[in-house]
């Protein structure tokens, strides 16, 4: 059970390897669990902002920081999830009301604390996936980049919207959007501030999957679930060190990420983990990792 800071605290109670049942405590914007059973080593960052439409104001993006502090230090976490618990919105990006009452340095410096935060989600040693099942807009499409994997309902509204409030993105749209889809869809969608739906975003290489929205508005949940039961059962250092490997070397020339690579591997050689995936092979039998 996590406990977020003083802006907002929250229980989360989860059944046999099931959804879990919030208890909220008031002013509560951020939820933070993990489950048990068959989904033990999965954990859920829930977005819980309903009258802003999860936008990113300062008590919310607080108890964000919060949350990714403690999930950081968790050596049962396997997976994260990023949730939203609004119908309709994953994140409708700035809280443009609470913006206007700011001067210029404040905004800018908001705004780096902003970027400040995503650099944290992208930091987080374990695997990232974004449940999107409505608008992720702006800053609230920024927090589905700066995660490893994005899984999206069909019926999902996406875009970096800022240039039609006369900003652009600040969050580092500028920089993961052209690293996930290429420099020409990146340059077209920040220029025109277009929405795409999941569909669109699927077949540019925005998300990952995408699936037809169920009845009950969770169906990117449902789908980013099974992803992360298939991650589950993997070598928890093994997954972290390619993680690490993938993300450093996308930021230098191939002979660096090479090196880079190689200095991931020595330190997975000496694992219990690796021994263990060794020593299943040869009894054929499933592998039972412990993370060490």
């Amino acid at each position: 059970m996590m406990r977020l800071g003083r802006a907002g605290r929250e229980l989360l109670r989860w059944g046999r390897g099931g959804p879990p049942t919030a208890v909220p405590r008031r002013g509560a914007e951020v939820l933070v669990g993990t489950a048990g059973g068959e989904s033990s080593g999965i954990a859920e960052i829930l977005m819980n902002r309903p009258h802003a439409r999860n936008s990113l104001g300062k008590v919310f993006v607080n108890e964000l920081f919060s949350a990714l502090e403690q999930l950081r230090f968790d050596e049962k976490v396997r997976v994260v999830v990023f949730k939203s618990e609004v119908k309709g919105v994953f994140c409708a990006g700035a809280d443009l009301k609470e913006r206007a009452k700011m001067d210029d340095a404040e905004v800018g410096h908001f705004v780096k604390r902003l970027r400040n935060l995503m650099d944290e989600i992208a930091a987080l040693p374990v695997p990232t996936i974004a449940a999107i099942d409505g608008y992720a807009l702006g800053g609230g499409l920024e927090l589905a980049l700066a995660c490893d994997l994005r899984v999206a309902a069909s019926s999902a509204k996406m875009g970096l919207i800022e240039t039609t409030r006369g900003l652009l993105p600040g969050a580092g749209g500028t920089q993961r959007l052209p690293r996930c889809v290429g420099i020409g869809l990146a340059k077209e969608l920040i220029f025109t501030g277009r929405q795409i739906d999941g569909q669109q975003a699927a077949s540019m290489g925005l998300v990952n999957h995408t699936v037809p929205q169920n009845n009950e508005g969770d169906a990117a949940y449902q789908r980013a679930l099974t992803l992360a039961k298939e991650i589950l059962p993997q070598a928890p250092f093994a997954v972290k060190m390619g993680k690490l490997a993938i993300n450093r070397g996308m930021e230098v020339d191939i002979a660096s990420g090479m090196a880079i690579e190689g200095m991931c591997y020595a330190q997975n050689i000496p694992t219990r983990d690796r021994q263990e995936g060794m020593a299943a092979f040869r009894e054929k039998r499933p592998p039972q990792f412990i993370g060490k």
